[in-house]
This record gives structure tokens, C-alpha cells and sequence, in this order.
């Protein structure tokens, strides 16, 4: 049993500014030895920033941290790592050329005895040993000598949280650790938490699903614009409150029922063949103003599907028509030239170019709209971000802030932004919520019916199993590279969709 009144961490007036913006503000947070603690917030409440003085990537500008009653300070991350602390990063931070174990204990190899006192050998077979426990323990069903390269993004988040556990921190901090993996993962992976809380872990958990934050949570502390907003026992940690205190009012429902239906076809595959499933294929018709849900689970082929409609990954047969036209699948180009637009998985490595700056990114696609005689126009180019980052309500104090310095959500929105400009007729959002805070899902989820309204056709991949319910019109499912099935709204149950996930 672990002693639940034996407090562990204090974090007392912790202050952070970065130029131009006060990230933290006087926060305070406390967790006591075995206890889960929810901390909560939208994206740009300071979440982020006050975990990674925690972790050691940022030094505060004020306030204090003691461990144990002891004050300390935290010069780094290797002494954050020494005083017993780990930190799970919201952005994978995967090395793809090195397999699963390597990745695991990078950096802290365990190794054989030397030659001469020089020569020192990894010892692999320890290192993939002790991993595979690691796996097991998390239900992670790849052979620890596996490249990361081949392993999916729900598969990488698992490994980065073995990594985590290699470290026997006592203090594990959890940013999003279910945003990309499927109920079953999810579920496999708060009854792992629930055993190391029982263990004695402190474990400091970052969600914008605040189901799971109700179910393991003892408590949870709300930050809002970079201050302390309040803090909720256990009993009080219901929908409405944990709202009430991120965003400061009430959120109407997230999810809205169409208002009317069209029978019109925009878009269809047929008989469509990827490389992942080449033995597979795939039809199905969204049509006219229609959201169209598919849902699956990890490895199901639902990102390598989008991919090959969109022209990223090679169509190896069948057909994609947009408006009667039949595109060839040779590029992403022709995609967009006929309105079929995707927002990737992964908006940092495929969804944007993080270095250069907001009002570039979202123009990007689009500059012949901003230039003339081989020109760009700057001027004409900020002011149309500008617009889009008010429409989107992207947290910055300038169009010309480098996207890197975007919390996760608000640079999904600079993906979504470089598209709207473009009048889509097809938009396709795989994962487009993942890491996104509740207020910003359901200005996005709001942003999806109103472009529906307007007559585009909306295809939604999502592992959130809620989510995908809630917007889809139709939903399909897929199992290993095919549709298992697709059902119409009122048939769109958990039950169901899990009944046709796992194949039939």
C-alpha cells in the first residue's frame, strides 16, 4: 500500500515568461506519494511549460520546487531523470533507425564487461530482454529487436511510455499519453497507471479526454491562461466542472446532428489497392455536406488509405473520383488541384514546416494567390493568416511567430488554415483532434459541420472512439486494410464499431 498522505512534490509561485508572452504565472502544484494527479487546461494554459520545468527543459524564472519536503533545484534533464522524475513528451521523440529496445534505453545501455578496459559491448541481449517486460506490461505485441521506423504512431507512443517505466521514476509525468491509441490500448494502458499508483508512483496525468481523467484521477488541478484556476476532488471531477474551469463558461454539446441530408456523391474509391494492404480493396461514397467517420484499430490501414487517396503513398489499383473525375494517384498535387485536401496524422513531420513561421506555413500551398511576377507579397500574405489565425482563434501574438513556438493545438490550426484559403471540395482529418484542448475541439468540430453545411464532403479518421461517434453522419470500419462495414448514425454504437473492428 502507498501512503497517500505523505506529500512528495511542491511546486509553490513558479513564474516562466518567454519574449513576449508570461507562460506561467505564480502556479503552484502539489502531488502527494502514489496519487494521481489530472492537471488540466486548454492548449497555451501553461501545461506544458510548467512540466517542462518539472523535467528540466526549462529553468524558472521564479518559485520554488522541493522533493520530499527538501528544497531543489532542477539544472537539466539528466538531473531531472536523477531526482527520480520522467517525463512522457506529447510529441514522439522516436529515434527510426534504431529498433524498439535501442530506443528504450538510449542513453543508459547496459553493457558488457570491456577488453583491455577499453572496449565496451551493449549488452543486447539484456537491454531487448528487460524490454520485452516492458511491452508485455503495456500489451505492446512487436518483438523489442523491431525497427521503430515500421511501428505505427499509437505502437511509438506505447514505446516511449516503456521508456518511462524503464526508468522506475517516482514522479511520471503523462502528456497525452492515450492521444493516439485505440480504446483498447487506452483501456490496457489507465489499467497500467492504476498498478503503478498502487505501487507508490506519483503520476502527474495531462489530458484533453477528460473521461480517462475522471476514471483514474484522485484529483485534478485546472490551469487557465497560465495561472491556477482551481482544483476538483475526486467526487467534484465531473464533464461540466473540469469544463467550467478550463474555458471559464459552459460549452454547449461538442457534437451537432446535420441539419439536413444530401444525396448527392462527391467523392468515391473503388476497388482502391494501398501498399500496405496490397491484397485488399476499398470502396466507399461520401457525399455532398456529408461528415463520413472511419474508424478502425491501430494497424487497421486507415492513415495509409487516406494517404493513398490524397497521392503521398502509391495506389497499387482501383479508382478515386472526385466530382466524376478520375484521378490518376500519381501526386498530391492533382489532389489538390481538384480540391482533396488531407490533414496528416502527424502535423509535425508531414503537416507543417516548423522553423518558418505561421503566416508562411498557411500560405504555402497557395502562393500564387500572394505573388505576381514571381513575387511574394508579404504584406497581402500576413494579412490573409491573419484572418484565417482570428477565424481559427490560433493563440499568438503574431502571424510572423515560428510554428515551433505553437502549443499542439493551435499549430493543428495553422494546418487546418492553409486549406480553408483554398476552397476544399474533399477535406480529409486523420486524427484531427489528437493533443487538441476541449475548447479548441469544439470550435474545430463546429468548424467541420459549418464547412458540411456548406457543402463539403468531410472524411474523419479518429481513434477517439466518442469523437468519431458524435460527428460521423456515416462511419465506416476497417479491419486490417478493408471496410468490415459502415454504419448509419443511429446504428453508431461503441459495440457495434468494435464488433466490426475486429473483424467478422
Amino acid at each position: 500500500m502507498s501512503d497517500s498522505t505523505s506529500t512528495l512534490l511542491e511546486m509553490r509561485s513558479i513564474g516562466k515568461r518567454f519574449p513576449g508572452v508570461v507562460a506561467l504565472d505564480g502556479v503552484s502544484l502539489e502531488i502527494k506519494r502514489g496519487e494521481i494527479v489530472g492537471l488540466l487546461g486548454e492548449n497555451g494554459a501553461g501545461k506544458s511549460t510548467l512540466m517542462k520545468i518539472l523535467g528540466g527543459i526549462h529553468q524558472p524564472d521564479a518559485g520554488t520546487i522541493a522533493i520530499e519536503g527538501k528544497p531543489v533545484e532542477i539544472s537539466g534533464v539528466n538531473d531531472s531523470i536523477g531526482k527520480g522524475i520522467a517525463l512522457i513528451h506529447q510529441e514522439l521523440n522516436m529515434l527510426d533507425n534504431l529498433d524498439v529496445a535501442s530506443n528504450v534505453y538510449l542513453g543508459r545501455e547496459p553493457f558488457l564487461g570491456g577488453v583491455g578496459g577499453f572496449l565496451r559491448l551493449i549488452d543486447s541481449r539484456r537491454m531487448q530482454s528487460d524490454t520485452k517486460v516492458y511491452l508485455e506490461q503495456l500489451g505492446l505485441n512487436v518483438a523489442p529487436d523491431t525497427a521503430v521506423s515500421r511501428l505505427s504512431i499509437g505502437q511509438q507512443q506505447l514505446v516511449e511510455i516503456a521508456k518511462a517505466l524503464s526508468l522506475n521514476a517516482q514522479i511520471l509525468i503523462m502528456d497525452e499519453p492515450t492521444s493516439s491509441l485505440t480504446t483498447t490500448e487506452t483501456e490496457k494502458l489507465l489499467s497500467v497507471v492504476k498498478d503503478l499508483k498502487a505501487r507508490g508512483v506519483s503520476i502527474i496525468y495531462i489530458t484533453h479526454r477528460l473521461g480517462e481523467v475522471a476514471e483514474i484521477c484522485d484529483r485534478a488541478v485546472v490551469l487557465r491562461d497560465g495561472q491556477n484556476a482551481g482544483e476538483l476532488k475526486k467526487e467534484e471531477l465531473t464533464h461540466e466542472n473540469m469544463v467550467r474551469l478550463m474555458v471559464g463558461r459552459s460549452l454547449k454539446t461538442a457534437y451537432q446532428a446535420p441539419e439536413n441530408e444530401n444525396d448527392e456523391v462527391v467523392f468515391e474509391t473503388r476497388r482502391l489497392i494501398t501498399a500496405r494492404y496490397p491484397k485488399k480493396e476499398v470502396s466507399f461514397a461520401v457525399r455532398k455536406g456529408e461528415i463520413f467517420g472511419i474508424a478502425g484499430l491501430v494497424g487497421a490501414g486507415r492513415s495509409e488509405l487516406m494517404q493513398t487517396i490524397f497521392g503521398v503513398d502509391p495506389r497499387l489499383g482501383g479508382e478515386v473520383i472526385i466530382d466524376g473525375k478520375n484521378l490518376s494517384g500519381t501526386s498530391a498535387r492533382e489532389s489538390i488541384d481538384s480540391g482533396v485536401y488531407l490533414i496528416p496524422e502527424d502535423r509535425r513531420k508531414t503537416g507543417l514546416i516548423t522553423e518558418i513561421t505561421i503566416s508562411q506555413n498557411i500560405t504555402l500551398p497557395a502562393l500564387r494567390l500572394y505573388s505576381s511576377g514571381g513575387l511574394v507579397n508579404s504584406s497581402k500574405e500576413r494579412t490573409a493568416a491573419d484572418d484565417l489565425c482570428k477565424k481559427l482563434n490560433v493563440k499568438t501574438a503574431s502571424v510572423e511567430t515560428p510554428v515551433k513556438n505553437l502549443s499542439g493545438g493551435n499549430q493543428q490550426k495553422v494546418v487546418l488554415a492553409k486549406w480553408l484559403q483554398l476552397q476544399p471540395k474533399v477535406l480529409i482529418f486523420d486524427e484531427p483532434t489528437r493533443g487538441i484542448d476541449v475548447g479548441a475541439k469544439s470550435e474545430i468540430y463546429q468548424l467541420m459541420r459549418d464547412l458540411a453545411k456548406n457543402g463539403v464532403a468531410i472524411i474523419v479518421v479518429s481513434s477517439d472512439m466518442e469523437e468519431v461517434l458524435g460527428l460521423s453522419d456515416r462511419l465506416a470500419v476497417m479491419h486490417e486494410g478493408r471496410i468490415t462495414g459502415i454504419l448509419g448514425r443511429g446504428d453508431c454504437t461503441e459495440k457495434n464499431v468494435m464488433t466490426l473492428a475486429v473483424g467478422k
